[in-house]
């Protein structure tokens, strides 16, 4: 049977109740051949189905369902258990909130003094909480929403690989890139909107789930900018700029066709909000009509391009956490690697 992502918008109790699928099916996967009171364990796996209201409760239980036998469920619980503490600071409001950059915030705050071993236990515990999640959740339209965690990129996880580097533009690309948003053929309808949302993420590097998020009071001008108020993970707020020069002509048109439902700015032909999936899928066509080639061609990769540039501009690490509404400044410290002129001292070494 298949559920809807979100139980009646209530972020604990959907947490909660994918948290409980997640661990019955983890109990009856792992081996029991060390089970002392079977009646005992059909009676957790029944409590299981029916749910918890809190987390204490629920782990009240895992260590009774260790001391039963299946000792290795809390490598799965003890992770996903932080996690929705984690998120509870943050103020999360939807499962959807998650994705792999918050996750790694996760893992930057919360397993710094761990063994590497316990790091990779934390990674597994993700990836197949949320795989497990993509693979059984289902609205009444018959509509899937998929996180897609693979978490490659958290260093000290990924094994003899490492830590991999984001994809990114560099200045040239991004000139070709602007050049061809111009040029691309959409229907007369939704193209300044396209236009509009891409530069938008490209020149101020917010996430796609929040450019699709923005409403129209949440953007004013001020002389020669416009200042966007963006409502980040755990639903904080912070400002980002663009100058007005570079969105006022797609702006202005887009408002010519905009009928929207809720007040937000950008939305589909039916009036609802656009998907992370269509945006991504606009600029990868785009990318590959002037033939930019990236590891990963999607969205995301417009704001990698936006924080590498703007540490490579200013130098200033601090700058890049708050553009990017970063919690942990380990996080921005990835486009450090890209300073070419920090770097080139070290050539001057011999």
């Amino acid at each position: 049977m298949k559920y809807d992502i979100d139980c009646e918008n209530e972020f604990n109790k959907s947490f909660l109740f994918w948290l409980s699928r997640f661990v019955r099916n983890k109990i009856t996967s792992l081996s029991n051949r060390n089970v002392k009171d079977k009646d005992r364990l059909a009676q957790i796996i029944h409590q299981l189905v029916i749910g918890f209201d809190n987390i204490d409760d629920f782990k009240l239980l895992i260590k009774e369902v260790r001391n039963i036998g299946i000792n290795s469920i809390h490598v799965y619980f003890i992770p996903l258990e932080k996690l929705f503490k984690f998120l509870q600071t943050f103020g999360a409001k939807s499962l959807k909130e998650i994705d792999e950059e918050l996750l790694s915030d996760f893992l930057a705050s919360q397993t710094s003094s761990l063994s590497d071993a316990t790091k990779k236990n934390y990674r597994i515990a993700l990836i197949s909480f949320f795989g497990y999640i993509d693979k059984q959740n289902e609205d009444e339209k018959g509509n899937k929403y998929r996180f897609g965690i693979e978490l490659k990129n958290w260093g000290g996880l990924a094994g003899k690989s490492g830590t991999k580097l984001p994809s990114f533009m560099k200045k040239d690309e991004v000139s070709k890139f602007l050049e061809a948003i111009e040029k691309y053929e959409f229907d007369i309808k939704i193209a300044a909107r396209n236009r509009l949302i891409l530069k938008t993420i490209l020149y101020t590097g917010i996430r796609v789930s929040e450019a699709i998020n923005i409403k129209m009071k949440d953007f004013t001008k001020d002389e020669d900018m416009f200042v966007y108020q963006i409502r980040g993970k755990g639903n904080k707020p912070r400002i980002v700029m663009i100058k007005a020069s570079n969105i006022q002509k797609d702006l202005n048109e887009w408002l010519d066709y905009r009928v929207c439902n809720d007040d937000y700015l950008f939305c589909n032909q039916k009036g609802n909000v656009l998907t992370q999936a269509y945006i991504s899928r606009i600029v990868e066509k785009i990318l590959l009509s002037v033939g930019i080639r990236k590891e990963k061609n999607g969205a995301h990769m417009l704001r990698h391009t936006f924080a590498t540039l703007l540490y490579q501009n200013s130098k200033d690490l601090v700058l890049v956490q708050e553009s990017l509404g970063h919690a942990d400044i380990n996080t921005s410290r990835i486009y450090t690697h890209f300073d070419k002129d920090r770097l080139k001292k070290t050539t001057d070494i011999f």
